[in-house]
């Protein structure tokens, strides 16, 4: 019998902060069913005051009042998976072995939107439960509650999902602003110090923001901390994820399988503390003040001071 769960977390975490690492590290939990890529659900119809801010793809998203499920389907960016399951030989995950159709994944999310009031959380939640329901080598235990996804900086959103759907929760990784800067500019569009440095303090302040306004279900945990002691800290996570513990949040994985380094889904390739600290001396000293300088509120909040 096919499992569906109610429940979705969602990772959030500013860009090069851990969250893929997260993501990674949770895969193997036999209560999970963990999205295998980022989760980009947002949808080119999102338009607020923060619009600006971040791409929409990173976005909660927003529908038509009224409109086909087969075009809401298409609305979803979701590009590291329409890319592997349209393109395989252009995904940079082609060596990943995912089997899913992707005609019969529309279909399957037309089969359980239609069958529920036209919500965007009951539209989110057919997107994750589609998903599952057509990817035929995905690993099962039968002990499945939740879904889980990451997409970027997703926290800005918090209120918006937390409304949406009564038992959801989101998770916030945050790592140091040097370490993050200094693996974004190994993209070949990065962001400049100063627009990183000021949507890092940005999205941290509201992180703090929302832990505090909904403290059983906004969860911010630090990836200096995760890489540390995993054991320790990801197991104080479970429980406040109400999951049990379980081995597997030891090691990073994809689809249950143990992966050497995280790499290429995300920019962290070995999830240690030394590989951290050797990252943020890639910086020079210059860059390292001004970063320090931007974010140094939010530096002292979450204990980066002595870095």
């Amino acid at each position: 019998m096919t499992t569906h769960p109610s429940r979705l977390i969602m990772i959030s975490a500013m860009y090069e902060n851990g969250g893929n690492t997260t993501h990674r590290m949770l895969d193997g939990h036999p209560e999970l069913f963990v999205y295998p890529f980022e989760s980009q659900v947002g949808t080119s119809l999102v338009s607020d005051y923060l619009t600006s801010f971040v791409p929409f793809k990173y976005r909660w998203p927003e529908f038509p009042l009224e409109g086909s499920l087969e075009n809401d389907y298409e609305l979803f960016f979701d590009e590291e998976m329409k890319v592997m399951l349209r393109t395989p030989s252009r995904s940079k995950f082609a060596h990943a072995d995912l089997q899913i159709n992707e005609a019969d994944r529309k279909k399957r999310f037309v089969e359980i939107a239609s069958s529920k009031p036209r919500t965007r959380g009951n539209l989110v939640m057919a997107f994750f439960q589609a998903t599952f329901d057509t990817w035929k080598n995905v690993q099962r235990t039968g002990k499945e509650t939740t879904y889980l996804g990451y997409n970027p900086v997703q926290g800005i959103d918090t209120e918006k999902i937390l409304g949406d759907l009564p038992e959801g929760q989101v998770l916030h990784v945050v790592r140091n602003p040097y370490s993050g800067y200094a693996d974004t500019k190994k993209r070949p569009f990065p962001l400049s110090l100063s627009r990183y440095t000021w949507t890092w303090s940005i999205m941290q302040h509201m992180a703090l923001t929302f832990a505090e306004r909904y403290p059983d279900r906004f969860h911010i945990m630090r990836f200096e901390d995760m890489v540390a002691d995993p054991k320790k800290t990801l197991g104080e996570l479970a429980t406040k994820l109400g999951l049990s513990y379980s081995d597997t949040l030891l090691y990073p994985s994809w689809n249950g399988v143990k992966l050497e380094e995280v790499y290429p889904w995300g920019t962290v390739r070995t999830p240690t503390t030394e590989a951290n600290i050797a990252t943020m001396n890639e910086l020079s000293a210059a860059e390292k003040a001004e970063v320090k300088s931007l974010a140094s509120v939010m530096i002292k909040q979450f204990g980066y001071s002595d870095l």
